[in-house]
């Protein structure tokens, strides 16, 4: 096509009735009608003529009436007459009369092929294909005009595979196509992806010498460019003798389609070589491909270079850039796009208003949300279900469910999608009760819950907690709704379940998944993978990297980044390396896991080498990357250079820091007991400091011993989480420390809740493939005797001057009151039931580890030539040759 045209076309004129109209006076003729052909008359110009002009005004039930008059008075009509009366019917879709006018063709003694294909071709275009193919088939000659019109007759309602059935009849009839229906033919080749049949047409186009025609030329091109056939296609397009802008643009399409964007322009440059101007659809064609390649740069610099060639991009042009900016994450963009396309004077179509609201219910703007929704309105395009669907999503994302109902009730053609929405937001805003209730009526409906109606209910249940209700549809699923569970059914489960914390249960899931013969695919290792972010599922991760390893899953970009995260989290920082090197294509998430990792082990300079070679290859870094890089410098105690990144944020980078930028300078001033400068930075913090920050001065309040500041933080924590039992229990302490145990409310209420609810410590490691857990002074172990005794042996090894005198606040109690700390049981566990020291013990805690047990850590890690690994509440700790990772800050 070389354009994108809307037509419009007019009604037909508005016929005055007459008596005659009353078409029930034909149906039962009183008088039996004999109709003959002839072509010799007294006067057939007056009668025929008559009945044509009744015919052409509209009047058909006076036509009708006209030509049985002609019978009744013994004259001969026509075939002329008859096919003039048959395209009439066409002309203003009277199937019934239409149906009148064959049962007097009936009557003819002799029957013509030319009438009968009119006929055949009035009840296809009046909507009646059965009465079509039965005339058809019952034709006991059939020229090339009648497969003409059978075949036409298919190819407008798109019935592909019928046409080239069709084109294989005609050929036993012995039938050639001729260069209108080839065309036809080839078309339905290309759209059902027969290149087989498609390439037989090519060698009889040729043996018939109608390759000169180039309609038929560019037809057997788009066969092989719509079947991925673009060697094939680009041999044929090289011998063309003449190319006009549809073969061109044909060829633009072969090479979009197969992802070859840059040979498509190389070709679209070429066609100015020749002398044919591109049209607007070889720009959309271009436009449209790279947007879907998510390269929407190159997508608006042709947009701009289409205008520069005086030709104005139209609706398809602006919808495509739309899209393609709103499913490429830059939907900000694709918004002030949209504001642009109607100040241009450009009327948006239905796709171009679900493309905008869209991207509102991603940002969760609902202001313009509304906006776009007043637009729909005025437009009067609100009833399409795409519009009413992609409504109930941004009003349902923005918390409007009241808003979203409303669309849904008012759409009366609701597909599964549009309840699937509906569904969805309240599944997504808790009120599983009112979703469940949905999808009852939904069941009740003309439209029946599919397998992406249950799998939203699943998920619904088991994120809001509910894993019975869960588990019980996913069991009905099969049972009540007839549909077989896909992959997305049991990721549902998973992901749920690790949401919920219970990572057992998910990997019991992932198991029974894989015993059933369901693959996981991405996203299944993308849902199970950051439950095993911890140091006591350093196995689980090895089993789905095994799992990656068989489904050959390793080369995507995102399952990759997630296993370098999670190996980095599990203690495997080698591992994670590893991977980060054996990647093919990194993107900016690749470098910020591997550098984000080193930072976590306490490799700083490994981070900051990351980071170097990242700004030499030109990577562009983002708000992640800097966070990373701050804390490096703060591990490294390299303050300057770490205020220097911070400024470079915004200045160099254009980008506004977060929250957590500001907490990260804190402690990077924190670390090198530059506390003065700490506190200057907050009080000069553009936005209002929360609890990170305060958390981070009132750690390096605690290891600098500085009092008074410690007072500060910690009363700025206790104004933004009164109720935070940690900070209640900390607060108390630096009172006592400071002296300022008087008889204050406040003072009794934090004693009250220290005494109350104090911290009981947990810890968990894993030892030969079982969990264990401690707590804090628990002796009802088998083995709790040997432990302790155990504990205490290394406790004066270590001779640690547990008399701190100073400044040292924890958040759990002393050993001498609580019993001996999780971590030391669970330390001393590993060691005792290894036949020799292990090479590595890996603990997780619930609460900040104390000064005393990080001691202990250390000592054993030289002791017994082990490396430890604990991660409490505050850092990650990576204890080897009597040093820990922390650099003794947390």
């Amino acid at each position: 096509m070389e354009n994108l045209m809307i037509t419009c076309i007019s009604k037909p004129p508005v016929i005055i009735p007459t008596k005659h109209d009353n078409l029930s006076e034909f149906s039962q003729p009183q008088t039996k009608l004999s109709f003959t052909y002839t072509k010799n008359t007294k006067n057939p110009k007056i009668t025929d003529n008559h009945v044509k002009y009744l015919a052409r005004s509209g009047r058909l039930a006076e036509a009708v009436a006209a030509l049985d008059s002609i019978a009744l008075s013994g004259s001969q009509v026509r075939p002329n007459t008859f096919i003039s009366l048959l395209q009439a019917c066409i002309d203003f879709g009277s199937l019934d009369l239409g149906r009148k006018l064959h049962a007097r063709i009936h009557l003819v003694k002799e029957s013509d092929p030319f009438v009968e294909t009119k006929l055949v071709s009035m009840y296809a275009k009046c909507g009646s294909f059965a009465d079509a193919r039965k005339v058809f088939d019952e034709m006991s000659q059939k020229n090339l005009y009648t497969w003409s019109a059978m075949i036409g007759a298919y190819s407008r309602v798109s019935r592909w595979k019928e046409v080239v059935e069709l084109f294989f009849l005609m050929m036993e009839d012995g039938v050639l196509p001729d260069e209108f229906l080839f065309p036809r033919i080839l078309q339905a080749c290309a759209n059902c992806g027969d290149v087989r049949t498609g390439r037989l047409l090519h060698s009889l186009v040729i043996r018939l010498g109608m390759v000169c025609y180039t309609r038929v030329s560019n037809s057997v091109l788009a066969v092989y460019a719509k079947c991925g056939k673009l060697r094939s296609a680009r041999r044929f397009f090289d011998y063309m003798n003449e190319r006009d802008r549809v073969t061109w643009n044909s060829m633009l399409l072969a090479y979009c389609q197969k992802g070859e964007n840059d040979e498509a322009y190389k070709l679209f440059n070429g066609m100015w070589g020749e002398g044919i101007e591109p049209c607007i659809v070889s720009w959309n064609i271009l436009i449209n491909s790279y947007n879907q390649l998510g390269r929407c740069d190159v997508a608006l610099g042709l947009m701009k270079e289409m205008e520069s060639s005086r030709v104005s991009p139209d609706v398809f042009t602006w919808t495509s850039m739309i899209s393609g900016l709103a499913q490429n994450g830059r939907r900000w963009q694709a918004l002030f796009l949209f504001k642009e396309m109607l100040l241009a004077g450009i009327k948006p179509n239905g796709v171009t208003i679900t493309s905008a609201v869209s991207a509102c219910a991603s940002l969760k703007v609902l202001k313009l949300g509304l906006e776009i929704h007043s637009i729909a309105l005025r437009m009067g395009i609100t009833d399409n279900v795409l519009v009413g669907n992609s409504l109930i999503d941004m009003y349902a994302k923005c918390g409007e469910l009241e808003a979203a109902r409303q669309v849904f009730d008012m759409i009366e053609e609701k597909d599964v999608y549009t309840w699937n929405s509906m569904i969805a937001g309240y599944c997504q805003a808790g009120y599983c009760g009112k979703a469940y209730e949905l999808f009852i009526k939904m069941q009740e409906s003309d439209v029946k819950p599919n397998v992406i109606t249950w799998n939203t209910m699943i998920s619904g249940y088991i994120q809001n907690g509910d894993e019975d209700r869960a588990m019980d549809l996913f069991q009905r699923i099969e049972q009540d709704g007839k549909i077989r569970r896909n992959t997305a059914s049991w990721n549902a489960l998973i992901a749920g379940y690790v949401q919920l914390g219970a990572i057992d249960k998910a990997f019991g899931v992932f198991r029974q998944m894989q015993s059933c013969s369901i693959s996981p695919n991405s996203v299944t290792i993308l849902s199970i993978l950051p439950g095993c972010a911890n140091l006591i599922a350093t196995k689980k991760v090895k089993e789905i990297h095994g799992c990656i390893l068989r489904r050959d899953l390793e080369f995507v970009i995102s399952i990759s980044n997630s296993l370098i995260d999670t190996y980095a989290k599990s203690g495997n920082i080698l591992y994670s390396r590893n991977i980060f090197d054996g990647m093919s294509t990194r993107d900016i998430i690749s470098w910020n896991s591997i550098i984000g990792g080193y930072v976590l082990h306490g490799y700083f300079d490994a981070a900051l080498d990351l980071f170097d070679q990242m700004r030499k290859l030109g990577i562009k870094p983002n708000r992640g990357t800097f966070l990373s890089i701050i804390l490096a410098r703060g591990i490294a105690k390299m303050v300057d250079e770490g205020k220097q990144i911070f400024s470079s944020i915004s200045d160099n980078y254009e980008i506004i820091p977060a929250i957590e930028h500001y907490s990260a300078m804190i402690d990077l001033y924190g670390r090198s007991g530059r506390l003065g400068e700490a506190m200057e930075f907050i009080e000069d913090m553009p936005i209002e400091p929360d609890s990170s920050v305060w958390t981070s001065l009132l750690t390096a309040s605690r290891i600098h011993k500085d009092i008074a500041l410690a007072v500060l933080a910690g009363e700025r924590l206790l104004d933004l989480e009164p109720g935070n039992i940690v900070v209640n229990q900390l607060m108390y302490q630096i009172y006592s420390l400071c002296g300022k145990l008087d008889d204050s409310s406040k003072v009794r209420k934090l004693e009250k809740e220290s005494t109350l609810r104090r911290s009981l410590g947990h810890s968990w490691i894993e030892v030969r493939n079982t969990v264990h857990a401690f707590v804090t002074g628990d002796q009802s172990k088998p083995s709790s005797n040997l432990l302790h005794s155990w504990v205490h042996n290394i406790t004066r090894e270590v001779n640690i001057d547990d008399h701190h005198g100073g400044f040292f606040i924890e958040e759990e109690e002393k050993e001498e009151i609580g019993g001996i700390h999780s971590e030391k049981l669970a330390i001393a566990f590993a060691l005792i039931s290894s036949p020799s020291s292990p090479q590595s013990i890996r603990i997780v805690k619930n609460i900040r580890m104390c000064r005393n047990c990080h001691l202990t850590a250390k000592y054993v890690s030289l002791r017994f030539g082990c490396e430890i690994y604990l991660s409490d509440t505050k850092f990650f700790h990576h204890f080897k040759n009597g040093r820990c990772s922390c650099g003794d800050y947390w």
